[in-house]
């Protein structure tokens, strides 16, 4: 093969490579921007008062739930992610935020923090995040389930352990309304959580 003919193969693939760049940017190349939600922190009432003081642990949760993919559930044995939404931040982060921040506006409690953050602790709050998932087969609805160990900080005993579940009906349609669905479940168990953790210590 002659070096003109080279030259000219080079240039064509050149022109191939800019016109398929071109068209890229033409079809608007960068993916539409995901719907980002967050989860919110219930109001709980409370009539007594604790001296004590807690720590929320970082939840741990499988890999499914442990990112920002929204679970949707079309069948007891598989998973999707819910398309074009996310969460604000990796699932178990925003679930200790947002229930620290539940225990924190219940005023039942002396102190509460998390990891970091210079608490004498008396009691750890840990949580395993075991279903966080909306079910699309037949009704739909979210499920939540969080298990809870309450660890004596002085003496690494566990005073007591329990699974909290909820489940809400999904209203109306798109992504909103399946977040808003896991939010409702997810206060649900945030306020059970946050009883009887008053009630055990």
């Amino acid at each position: 093969m002659n070096s003109g003919r080279v030259r000219g193969l080079k240039s064509v693939a050149a022109a191939a490579l800019v016109f398929a760049l071109a068209g890229c940017a033409a079809l608007g190349g960068k993916p539409a921007p995901l719907d980002t939600f967050e989860l919110s922190a219930p109001t709980v009432e409370m009539r007594g008062h604790s001296r004590r003081q807690i720590l929320i642990a970082q939840p741990a949760a499988l890999k499914a739930l442990d990112s920002q993919n929204i679970v949707i559930r079309p069948s007891d044995r598989s998973i999707q992610f819910l398309k074009g939404a996310q969460w604000a931040d990796r699932l178990p982060l925003i679930v200790q935020a947002r229930l620290a921040e539940t225990f924190q506006r219940s005023g039942s409690f002396a102190g509460v923090g998390k990891p970091g953050e210079g608490l004498a602790i008396d009691y750890q709050i840990i949580v395993e995040v075991r279903s966080f998932e909306v079910h699309v087969n037949g009704g739909e609805h979210a499920d939540v389930d969080l298990f809870v160990r309450i660890l004596n900080d002085r003496n690494g005993e566990v005073r007591a352990s329990k699974s909290f579940t909820a489940s809400a009906p999904v209203s109306g349609s798109g992504n909103a309304a399946y977040v808003g669905a896991l939010d409702s479940a997810f206060g649900q168990a945030a306020k059970d959580i946050v009883h009887w953790t008053d009630s055990v210590i």
